[in-house]
């Protein structure tokens, strides 16, 4: 058996610390953007049938239990309760918190204490714009602010993270944008914006992630929906520059971000969603990533938000899925047992403390 003691979530968000019905809890189970069809469930997903798995013991039930046993019971412990439960059981010791996402969720300090582990923060670059700009009435002093609170930030984030792929394809042009373009897009931003107004300008978010680049800290990136080759760009521009890309969210395009990570040194890969949003397919689609990938360039996370479910699932997946593919070669002869137990540290917790130069 490959173990793997110790985890660093090297991203994920907090979770809600209000109480949750059944229509809330399973909205949060998929990454859809309505509810599910009339008379479906998202409990019908491979990540609810992985809750149901691995959820219910660390309540007191049996696997697999119906869903309406499980919230009763989740109600019956109580939010902190269950939270506790769950987050302490995960196996996790180290958690790296997204804290750019709206909602009532528990922030580092807060996921540290109830998981009994450790927890950094990182930050979200689009809402630490947005922030800037509710304070900034001229087009020098949003530019001058900005920088300010991006290195200011750098001083405790472990990272940065920037979601600029999902809601613009383009804002990895492989050039940062010069001074008139800069000036000229904040000033139309600024004149347009409604209060509290999200970034968006493609220009600006360029600028952005240049900003963060030179700070040195690492910069997460969600590649899930982006261009490849505009990213495969970016990644080219920054080479030797200091500062580590991890490219989020990369299913079902994994094999293309494993090919990224293995043609530059400073491109690494999240295992979070890869891995839970599959399931019971899980060793199928690591092993696909293991044919491309170096394995000191892969990194677990649960990419987990709301539900400390998530959490669990995540990490029991992961467990499950790295001991089956690794167990099978150590089996056939192609792997030792030395090596195969090494690289399933590497992945589970050594890359991300080299990454972010966490503690050992």
């Amino acid at each position: 058996m490959i173990e793997t003691p110790s985890l660093v979530d090297q991203h994920c968000h907090g979770v809600l610390r209000t109480e949750l019905g059944l229509g809330t809890f399973e909205a949060h189970l998929a990454p859809a953007a309505g509810p599910p069809a009339p008379g479906t469930t998202f409990f019908d997903t491979q990540t609810g049938f992985a809750v149901r798995r691995w959820c219910p013991p660390l309540l007191g039930l049996e696997p697999h239990c119906p869903p309406a046993r499980y919230l009763a019971r989740r109600r019956e412990l109580g939010v902190l309760e269950t939270g506790r439960r769950l987050l302490r059981a995960s196996g996790i010791s180290t958690y790296l918190v997204d804290t750019g996402l709206p909602g009532d969720l528990t922030g580092p300090a807060e996921i540290a204490a109830t998981g009994a582990a450790e927890a950094h923060e990182i930050v979200r670059l689009e809402p630490l714009a947005e922030q800037v700009a509710d304070t900034s009435g001229t087009v020098e002093g949003l530019l001058a602010n900005l920088a300010e609170a991006v290195h200011g930030a750098a001083a405790t984030a472990v990272a940065f993270g920037s979601d600029a792929a999902v809601r613009r394809g383009l804002v990895y042009a492989s050039e940062p944008p010069g001074p008139g373009e800069v000036r000229g897009a904040a000033g139309r931003w600024l004149a347009g914006r409604p209060a509290g107004g999200r970034l968006d300008d493609p220009v600006l978010l360029r600028h952005l992630l240049w900003i963060a680049v030179a700070t040195g800290k690492p910069l997460q990136l969600h590649a899930g929906t982006g261009d490849p080759a505009a990213l495969a760009g970016f990644a080219a521009r920054t080479a030797g520059l200091g500062t580590d890309l991890v490219l989020l969210h990369g299913y079902p395009d994994h094999r293309h971000t494993a090919r990224l990570t293995g043609a530059f040194a400073h491109v690494h890969a999240d295992l979070g969603p890869v891995l839970a949003r599959t399931g019971a397919r899980a060793a199928a689609v690591l092993a696909e990533i293991l044919e491309l990938a170096p394995f000191g360039k892969l990194l677990f996370s649960s990419g987990a938000q709301a539900l400390p479910e998530l959490h669990v699932v995540a990490a029991g997946v992961f467990r499950a899925a790295l001991d089956r593919v690794l167990g099978e070669w150590v089996g056939d002869g192609a792997w030792s047992r030395t090596d195969a137990q090494r690289v399933a540290t590497m992945i589970a917790s050594g890359n991300a403390r080299r990454v972010y130069g966490l503690a050992g």
